[in-house]
C-alpha cells in the first residue's frame, strides 16, 4: 500500500475531534426519550454513564471507545447532566473490559452499525477515486471518506487507515489521469513531446525551458519570439479537447510539478507518466503564452500611443515661441483691419502698413505649419510608429484564432481584410473594406480624399481590437483571460437547476418583483428621512443647499491619555530580530506546516531554511543575497525549497493560520469583532528585469510599477493580498479578497477609498451579501437615483440625478443572478468579470442593468452616509488601518530600493505574498506583547482605562530589527508557554 502522507498533524487531529462549542455538543449529544429508556436499562450509575458515553462516541464522530480512554470533559459533563449522574462515576466504569465490549456490541446492534472490514477498505478506495481525480487535498478526501462511511453505517477506522485509503485513492486517480491524458496520443505526439527535453541548437536551454520563458520588454522582437513559442506549442498538435478530459485542478498541479523537474528528471519518468506530464505542461504553456501575446500587444500599443502623446506635447512646447510671435503679428493686423473698416480704408493697404505683402504671405504659410489639426489630437502622430507594428502584426493576427460577438463582427471582418492584404502583399485597402467600427475620432485620419489610409486603418483596427478583447466582445480560442464571455459563467442548465430547486447561494430574494419592491420601499423610507432632516438642517455635520452638499471633516485627533498609553506600551515591547520573531510566531501557530512539498504534500523538513526563503521574499532581498546574508545557507538550497514548497496556495493557507490566531486572541477584540474590513492598493516601482513587465498609471507618474492590493480586517489582520496591474482601477479587485480568502473571518461590512467603488461593485456587493461603504471623495457630485419624482424630495433635489430604470433590471434579472452565482461559486473571479463589464466600449444589456442595480445600492448607501455619523467614523477608522499597514509593509520591503525587480509574474507574486505573511506575523506578535505590556502596567499599579485600548495598534516596528545578517537562533528563547521579558520604560 502507498505510504504517502496526505494529512498534516493538525488535520489528523481535527479529523475525528469532538465538538467543543456548546451548540455543537447540544446538536450531537442531546438524548431523546428512546435513548434515555435504553440507557436506564443499565444497572448502576457508572454503567449508565459509560453506556451513554459509548452511544455518543458511535453517533459522532462514529468511533468506538478504546480501553482506558478518557472522554472529553465537556462531553462527559453534558452526558452526566442529562442523566442526573455525577461525572465522577466514570472512574468506576469499565473495570471489567468485558462490560465495555458488551456495551459496544449491543450499541452496534441498536444503531445498526458494523465494524470496518477489508472489503469496506476496497469499496472506500473505489468510492474516493472519482473525487481524487478532481483534487488530491488530503483533508477534502478524508472528509468525503467519513461521509461515505457514515452513509454505509460503518464505524470509522483509525486515522492511519483512513489516510492510507486517501493515499491509495490519489495514487489510483493519478494513474487514471495519466492514462486519460496519454490514450489519445499517437506515436508522433509522443515523439514531439520527448523532443521538448532535448537542447536547442544553441545548446543553452532545452526546448521546454525556452517555451516557458516569460516575455521580456514590450517590443516587436519579444513579440515575434513569443509568437514562435506559440507556433511550436501548436505544432505538437495535441488532440482537440484533451485538456477537458481531466479536471483543471489536477491538470494544473501535474503541470506545476513537471515544471519544477529538470529535463533529466522528466526523462527518467516511466513512459506514461512522462508523456502525461509533458502534455499537461504543453496545455498549460499554450494558454499562458496565448495570454502573454495578447498582453504584449496591449503594452506595445499603449507604449506607442504614449510616445505619440509625448511627441505631441513636445512639438507644442517647442512651437510655443513661434506661436506667440504669430499671435502678436495677427493681433496687429486685426487692429489695422478693424481701423480700416471703421474709416472705410482699403483692407489690403492696412495689412501692408503693418508688414510687406510678401512677408504676410510667408507668415500665413508658417502659421499653417505651426497649426495643430482641428481636433488638436495626438492620433495623427501615431502613424509615425506604424513600422514598429508592421514588424509583428501579420504574424500576430495569423497566430490568434479570434471569434466575435455580434457587436464586434464588423471589426473581426476588418481584421480578416488586413490578414488578406498581408497574405497578398496588397498595399491599398479595398474600397469595400469594413469601416463601421471606426470611431469619429479616427475618421479624418482613416478616410481621406485619396481613399482609405492603410496606416491609420490598421492602427485603428488594432486599437479597437485591444478594446474589444478587454471587454469580451472578441475572444481568443485557447486563452484563459480572453475567453468567450459565456464560458466564464455557470452553464445555463446548471444555473436553471439551482434556481428551480431554490439552491442559489445568494443572500437576497431571487424573485425580481419582490426584490425591486423591497428596495423601492427602503429607498422611499430613507429618502423621506433624509429629506426631513435636510429641510430642518439636522443632518449630522452635513448640509444640503442649492449649490450642493457640504460635509464637515471628521475630527481625527487622538486623546492625550491614549497617546500617553501608545508611547508607554511602545517603549515596553521587547526588542527582537525579525528572525526570532518569525520563529516565535511559528512556535505558537505552526504556520510553516502549510508549506508542503508539491509532490509528496509533506511539510518542509528544515524550518529555518523555509523561513529564510519566506523572509527573502518579504524583505525583497532575493535568494542570492539572502544566501550571502544567512550563514550556513546556499542559493541552491533556497532555490530548491522555493521550487517545491513555495506556492500561492501554501502562502494563502499559512496566512490564514496567522490571521485566525490573531483574530482569536482576546486582545484583538478591542480593535473590532472581525466582521468589518478595508482594502487598498500600494504601488511599488518596477525596476531592473521587471521594468519591462510593469505598467504605467498616470496617477502614479510615468514610471512603470506593480500594485499590491491588500484586504485588512478591523483587527489589523491583512487577510488577503494580490499583485495586480497598476493600470486597472482598484474597485476591480475588491470582491476577490472578500470571497477567496482562507481565514475564518466572516466579513459583513467593507470599506474602500474612491478608487474602490463603481456602480457594478455596489450591485455585486449587495447580491453577494456584503455591506459596501466606500469613502467617496466627491460625494457631492455623486448623484442619487430615485424611484419617483425629484419634486417629492425638495430638500435633497440638488443631489438627485434622475430615476433608475427598473425595466432594464427586470429584463436582465436572470443574467444578473447567473453572474453573481458564478462569482460566488468560484466559476470565475469577480475581478475578471468586473474588468470585462466595465471595459470600453461594451455597453451590453447585462452591464447596463447591473449599473442600474448599482445605482440603487449607491443611493441607499449615500442616504445612510448623510444621516449616520457612526458609519462615517467606522469607514474612516477602517481605511486608516489600511494606510498604517501600508507604512509597515513599505518598511519591511526595503531592499533593492523597495522596487520589484523579478522578471516573472510568479516571482513577483511570491514577493507580495511573503511581504503580507511577515506583516501578519508581526501583527500577531505585537498583539500578544501589547496585551502583556498592558497587563504589566496594571500589575505595577498603573491602571489603564480599557476604553483606550482601541487606540493601540499592532503595526509598530521600531522595536524589530529588520536588517543585518539573518541568523536563525534565539538569543533568548522563551520556554514553552513563556514569553520574552518586557522592557522597562527607562530602557532604549
Amino acid at each position: 500500500m502507498p505510504r504517502r502522507t496526505v494529512l498534516s498533524n493538525t488535520e489528523r487531529e481535527s479529523l475525528l475531534s469532538f465538538p467543543d462549542s456548546e451548540d455543537e455538543l447540544i446538536r450531537h449529544y442531546t438524548f431523546n426519550e428512546t435513548d434515555l429508556a435504553l440507557i436506564r436499562q443499565r444497572r448502576g450509575a457508572e454503567n449508565r454513564l459509560g453506556f451513554a458515553v459509548q452511544l455518543c462516541y458511535m453517533r459522532y464522530p462514529g468511533i468506538m471507545l478504546s480501553a482506558g480512554e478518557e472522554p472529553p470533559q465537556a462531553l462527559l459533563e453534558m452526558v452526566a447532566r442529562q442523566l442526573r449522574i455525577a461525572p465522577s462515576h466514570w472512574e468506576d466504569y469499565g473495570r471489567r473490559d468485558k462490560t465495555r465490549r458488551e456495551h459496544q456490541a449491543e450499541l452496534q446492534a441498536v444503531l445498526q452499525m458494523r465494524a470496518f472490514t477489508m472489503a469496506d477498505y476496497r469499496a472506500a478506495v473505489q468510492a474516493l477515486v472519482e473525487l481524487a481525480q478532481q483534487t488530491d487535498k488530503g483533508i477534502i478526501l478524508a472528509t468525503a471518506l467519513i461521509d461515505f462511511l457514515r452513509q454505509q453505517a460503518l464505524l470509522l477506522p483509525g486515522v492511519n487507515v483512513m489516510e492510507r485509503i486517501c493515499a491509495e485513492a490519489v495514487t489510483r486517480a493519478t494513474r487514471r489521469i495519466y492514462q486519460v491524458l496519454t490514450e489519445p496520443l499517437t506515436d508522433h505526439h509522443r515523439h514531439q513531446l520527448d523532443q521538448l527535453l532535448h537542447r536547442r541548437p544553441d545548446g543553452r536551454l532545452t526546448w521546454l525551458a525556452w517555451l516557458r520563458l516569460p516575455p521580456g520588454k514590450a517590443s516587436s522582437r519579444q513579440m515575434l519570439q513569443h509568437i514562435n513559442r506559440l507556433k511550436m506549442l501548436r505544432a505538437i498538435n495535441l488532440p482537440d479537447g484533451i485538456e477537458r478530459l481531466v479536471h483543471q485542478n489536477r491538470l494544473l498541479k501535474i503541470a506545476r510539478e513537471g515544471a519544477q523537474m529538470t529535463p533529466y528528471d522528466l526523462a527518467k519518468f516511466e513512459q506514461q507518466r512522462r508523456h502525461a506530464t509533458l502534455t499537461a505542461i504543453v496545455v498549460e504553456a499554450r494558454a499562458t503564452v496565448t495570454d502573454e501575446i495578447v498582453d504584449l500587444h496591449d503594452r506595445i500599443l499603449g507604449r506607442l500611443f504614449n510616445l505619440a502623446k509625448k511627441k505631441h506635447r513636445e512639438q507644442f512646447h517647442l512651437s510655443g515661441k513661434a506661436l506667440n510671435d504669430k499671435i502678436h503679428q495677427y493681433s496687429k493686423i486685426g487692429r489695422a483691419l478693424l481701423k480700416a473698416k471703421e474709416s472705410g480704408g482699403d483692407p489690403f493697404e492696412a495689412i501692408e502698413a503693418v508688414m510687406p505683402w510678401h512677408v504676410f504671405t510667408k507668415s500665413v504659410s508658417e502659421a499653417e505649419q505651426l497649426a495643430q489639426p482641428e481636433t488638436f489630437d495626438f492620433l495623427h502622430l501615431v502613424g509615425d510608429y506604424f513600422s514598429t507594428l508592421r514588424r509583428y502584426v501579420p504574424e500576430f493576427l495569423d497566430i490568434l484564432k479570434l471569434r466575435a460577438a455580434p457587436a464586434a463582427r464588423d471589426l473581426l471582418a476588418a481584421i480578416e481584410t488586413i490578414r488578406t492584404m498581408n497574405a497578398n502583399d496588397a498595399r491599398k485597402v479595398p474600397a469595400d473594406a469594413p469601416t463601421s467600427f471606426i470611431k469619429k475620432r479616427w475618421e479624418p485620419l482613416v478616410q481621406t480624399k485619396n481613399g482609405i489610409d492603410r496606416r491609420f486603418y490598421e492602427m485603428c483596427a488594432l486599437s479597437e481590437l485591444r478594446n474589444r478583447l478587454r471587454s469580451g466582445d472578441i475572444w481568443v480560442e485557447g486563452s484563459r483571460q480572453f475567453k468567450d464571455f459565456e464560458e466564464y459563467l455557470l452553464p445555463t442548465e446548471k444555473f436553471g437547476a439551482l434556481r428551480e430547486n431554490r439552491l442559489l447561494p445568494l443572500p437576497v430574494t431571487t424573485d425580481c418583483d419582490r426584490f425591486l419592491e423591497e428596495r423601492r420601499r427602503l429607498l422611499e423610507m430613507k429618502l423621506a428621512t433624509v429629506n426631513r432632516l435636510a429641510a430642518a438642517k439636522k443632518l449630522p455635520d452635513a448640509i444640503i443647499t442649492e449649490s450642493g452638499l457640504k460635509i464637515s471633516p471628521l475630527d481625527a485627533s487622538v486623546p492625550m491619555e491614549a497617546q500617553t498609553l501608545i508611547d508607554q506600551t511602545s517603549l515596553m515591547l521587547p526588542r527582537v530580530k525579525i528572525t526570532e520573531l518569525l520563529m516565535e510566531v511559528d512556535a505558537w501557530t505552526g504556520f510553516t506546516h502549510h508549506f508542503t512539498h508539491l509532490k509528496t504534500d509533506e511539510p518542509a523538513s528544515d524550518k529555518t531554511l523555509l523561513l529564510t526563503t519566506i523572509l527573502a521574499d518579504a524583505i525583497n532581498l532575493g535568494l542570492t543575497k539572502m544566501a550571502e546574508s544567512c550563514p550556513g545557507t546556499t542559493y541552491a538550497k533556497l532555490a530548491w525549497l522555493q521550487a517545491w514548497h513555495i506556492r500561492d496556495d501554501t502562502y494563502s493557507q499559512s496566512l490564514a493560520e496567522l490571521i485566525n490566531a490573531q483574530s482569536a486572541h482576546s486582545f484583538a477584540a478591542h480593535w473590532g469583532d472581525g466582521t468589518t474590513s478595508s482594502s487598498d492598493g500600494q504601488r511599488f516601482k518596477a525596476g531592473g528585469w521587471a521594468e519591462s513587465t510593469g505598467h504605467v498609471n498616470p496617477k502614479y507618474g510615468s514610471e512603470p510599477g506593480r500594485m499590491i492590493y491588500t484586504h485588512i480586517s478591523d483587527q489589523y489582520g491583512p487577510y488577503h493580498t494580490k499583485l495586480v496591474n497598476v493600470g486597472v482601477r482598484d474597485s476591480t479587485y475588491v470582491l476577490d479578497g472578500l470571497l477567496h480568502h482562507e481565514s475564518d473571518l466572516r466579513i459583513k461590512e467593507h470599506y474602500t477609498d474612491t478608487n474602490g467603488f463603481t456602480d457594478h461593485v455596489f450591485a455585486l456587493m449587495h447580491l453577494l451579501g456584503f455591506r459596501f461603504a466606500p469613502r467617496i471623495r466627491d460625494l457631492a457630485e455623486t448623484k442619487l437615483y430615485i424611484p419617483g419624482s425629484p419634486d417629492d424630495y425638495p430638500a435633497v433635489a440638488p443631489m438627485i440625478g434622475g430615476t433608475y430604470r427598473e425595466n432594464l433590471i427586470r429584463s436582465h434579472w436572470d443574467e444578473i443572478l447567473r453572474l453573481a452565482t458564478s462569482i460566488r461559486q468560484g466559476t470565475v473571479t469577480a475581478s475578471l468579470m468586473l474588468r470585462k463589464l466595465g471595459s470600453y466600449p461594451r455597453q451590453n444589456g447585462l452591464a447596463v442593468a447591473l449599473r442600474e442595480l448599482g445605482r440603487i445600492e449607491r443611493t441607499l448607501f449615500t442616504l445612510d452616509w448623510l444621516q449616520d455619523l457612526e458609519l462615517r467614523r467606522r469607514t474612516h477608522a477602517g481605511l486608516n488601518k489600511g494606510e498604517a499597514r501600508n507604512a509597515l509593509a513599505r518598511s519591511i520591503f526595503f531592499y533593492r530600493l523597495g522596487e520589484i525587480r523579478d522578471r516573472s509574474f510568479e516571482q513577483q507574486r511570491y514577493r507580495a505574498s511573503g511581504l503580507n505573511l511577515v506583516t501578519a506575523a508581526i501583527v500577531l506578535w505585537n498583539t500578544v506583547y501589547l496585551e502583556r505590556a498592558v497587563q504589566a502596567m496594571e500589575s505595577r499599579g498603573m491602571p489603564v482605562d480599557p476604553a483606550l485600548y482601541p487606540y493601540l495598534s499592532p503595526l509598530g516596528w521600531e522595536h524589530i530589527n529588520l536588517t543585518g545578517d539573518y541568523v536563525w537562533r534565539m538569543s533568548h528563547k522563551p520556554e514553552a508557554g513563556k514569553f520574552r521579558p518586557l522592557r522597562r520604560p527607562a530602557e532604549r
